[in-house]
């Protein structure tokens, strides 16, 4: 079955087949279901998650403490004994 089908063309198809089913088969549809849902939520969590916001991160907190004097003017010095 190639062709493009509407999603409430595909949601009766489920029901009709599942009607069809003994229930052990239902409950682990159901369970995939929710499994599916539950992964989805997941990938849009991290997604927000990954921008990157530096006040509510503390180790971006960090970043460009090497900067402050004295410490920037002397860091080749401390790193490579130069």
């Amino acid at each position: 079955m190639n062709s493009i089908q509407s999603p409430e063309t595909l949601k009766k198809q489920l029901l009709k087949n599942v009607e069809k089913l003994p229930e052990p088969y239902i409950q682990e549809i159901l369970d995939f279901a929710k499994f599916i849902r539950a992964k989805r939520n997941r990938k849009k969590s991290l997604k927000r998650q990954s921008k990157l916001v530096p006040q509510k991160d503390p180790i971006l907190k960090l970043m460009g403490i090497a900067d402050i004097e004295p410490f920037s003017s002397r860091i080749d010095q401390e790193l490579y004994g130069q």
